[in-house]
């Protein structure tokens, strides 16, 4: 009665993690990375396409992607979609393919970055601490139907909490990780 809970909370909290680390993979630091333009969606016939099922996208070297469509007649919307974007990134078209540059960070973007991914540190904590907090309604909820004792409410709450602390403890290292590497150089 009690192990599904604690599993269904272990299960949402390092879900909660996991998507702190895809999200911070789209935050740009000084090197050049083909999941920093993943998320994008290209008009292909109508319909909102991901760019990588409409084009090859390949990290030329530390400063360079590279992006061949296809198709040829898919340059045009793919450039649009890139400076549709909110990443402020300009595309150069060469023949078949598109080049985007990516310039250094300069020291006040990179604060700002900092601070952003500070942000969503913050927001995954709150969503662990709401896993847990769900987790503990049901366990009072078991408590004040009389189905568990005192003393097992007292047991699975006290392991949530180092299950919560845990999660956290994961948040700041993934936190600490992706700041180290905005400030790297």
């Amino acid at each position: 009665m009690l192990e599904p809970i604690k599993k269904d909370a272990t299960t949402r909290m390092h879900k909660c993690v996991e998507v702190l680390r895809h999200d911070l993979t789209k935050v740009r630091t000084g090197r050049a990375s083909s999941a920093l333009i993943d998320h994008l969606k290209v008009n292909y016939y109508g319909n909102d396409t991901p760019l990588t099922q409409v084009a090859n996208v390949v990290v030329t070297d530390a400063r360079t992607l590279t992006i061949t469509p296809w198709e040829k007649n898919m340059i045009g919307p793919v450039e649009k979609a890139i400076l549709a974007s909110d990443l402020g990134l300009t595309p150069n078209t060469a023949g078949t393919s598109i080049r985007i540059n990516l310039p250094a960070l300069t020291e006040e973007r990179r604060r700002e970055l900092g601070k952003h991914v500070a942000h969503e540190g913050e927001n995954a904590k709150v969503a662990v601490r709401n896993v847990r907090r769900d987790a503990m309604h049901q366990v009072k909820e078991l408590l004040k139907e009389k189905k568990i004792t005192e003393d097992e409410s007292a047991r699975v709450e006290t392991e949530i909490q180092k299950l919560t602390d845990k999660a956290i403890k994961d948040v700041d290292e993934v936190v600490k990780a992706k700041e180290q590497e905005l400030l790297a150089i």
